[in-house]
């Protein structure tokens, strides 16, 4: 039963006036009628006695009215308890602490909404996160939409935030770290490091494999995952492989970070979280999301760049072209 009908009916036997009671509750008077006309339909009884002089309450009336301010009730505390429930502070995982596209949007919501408790952790990969997403463990996460599997992605919503152009981090040794930019043809040999076996990257590793199709480039078997900036530049001399990463990539001992051209392969950011969710904060950052884009051009695609089909479409389904920008 509507709630809606409820309503009306407890705000007519209250004035025993349908003029009043609409303009108690906002609403035309025809609505009201109307409103209790269908309640009367849906409960087979009539509650009101209407003569041209007033309005009385039958006994049916009468039976019903302590229920239905029960039920009104009800829907008051409920409605109060999940507004509280807003309060609560948001939880948004930044993936990693070096990575400046979701720290820069977090750090503009928290200017957007100072009265939100916005709180940030740092685990890394859109793919462990989707499950903390889908089981409320988490509330908002960043990255490639369109590497999760579509029946984690059924579960959840997104907004593009930017397309990062990509770039390779390189042992101060490699004979490419003298280059300022590294065309992808010239990693045709070399066995590249792009997160494989780490469960909660599976989406970066899917999307590392897509560029290297075809172009002789090697996917680096799996490592553990090296968690700090002195265990990072152990690992890197102790391989020597390039690592692919994205032009944001925070600075490295021992190593240095060279962008990808011809062509600039990108990748796509999304801002995720799970359907359903309301909360202010999630409100505040996709308003912070939207006007950093704007801001920064991060949704304008360079001439000839490359990205996969699959993240083209998920990017374009979610509003990743800004308006009036044409294909390239």
């Amino acid at each position: 039963m509507d709630p809606r009908l409820l309503r009306a009916f407890v705000a007519v036997a209250e004035d025993l006036h349908f003029t009043r009671a609409a303009a108690r509750l906002y609403v035309a008077q025809q609505a009201l009628s109307r409103d209790v006309r269908r309640l009367e339909r849906e409960l087979g009884a009539e509650l009101f006695v209407r003569t041209t002089r007033q309005v009385t309450l039958t006994p049916d009336g009468e039976r019903l009215l302590p229920h239905a301010r029960r039920v009104l009730a009800a829907q008051d505390d409920l409605l109060a308890a999940f507004a509280a429930g807003q309060a609560r502070p948001l939880l948004v995982d930044l993936n990693s602490a070096g990575l400046a596209t979701g720290r820069r949007v977090l750090y503009r919501a928290r200017e957007l909404a100072p009265d939100c408790e916005l709180m940030a952790r740092y685990e890394s990969g859109l793919t462990g996160a989707a499950a903390d997403l889908l089981a409320g463990r988490l509330d908002v996460s960043f990255g490639r939409f369109a590497g999760l599997d579509p029946a984690l992605r059924s579960g959840l919503a997104q907004q593009p935030v930017r397309y990062e152009p990509m770039a390779v981090v390189l042992p101060e040794a490699h004979p490419l770290a003298c280059l300022p930019e590294v065309p992808v043809s010239a990693l045709a040999g070399e066995t590249v490091y792009a997160g494989a076996g780490n469960p909660r990257t599976r989406e970066w590793t899917d999307l590392a494999l897509r560029l290297f199709e075809g172009r002789g480039i090697r996917l680096a078997p799996p490592l553990p995952m090296a968690v700090g900036d002195e265990e990072f530049a152990r690992v890197m001399a102790k391989t020597g492989n390039p690592v692919l990463a994205v032009v944001d990539f925070p600075p490295m001992p021992g190593a240095v970070r060279r962008p990808l051209v011809a062509p600039v392969p990108l990748s796509p950011v999304s801002l995720v979280w799970r359907k359903g969710l309301v909360h202010p904060g999630l409100t505040a950052l996709r308003r912070a999301a939207a006007r950093t884009a704007r801001a920064e051009g991060w949704l304008r695609r360079p001439a000839g760049a490359w990205l996969p089909a699959q993240d083209e479409a998920a990017m374009e389904a979610g509003g990743g072209r800004p308006e009036g920008e044409e294909r390239r």
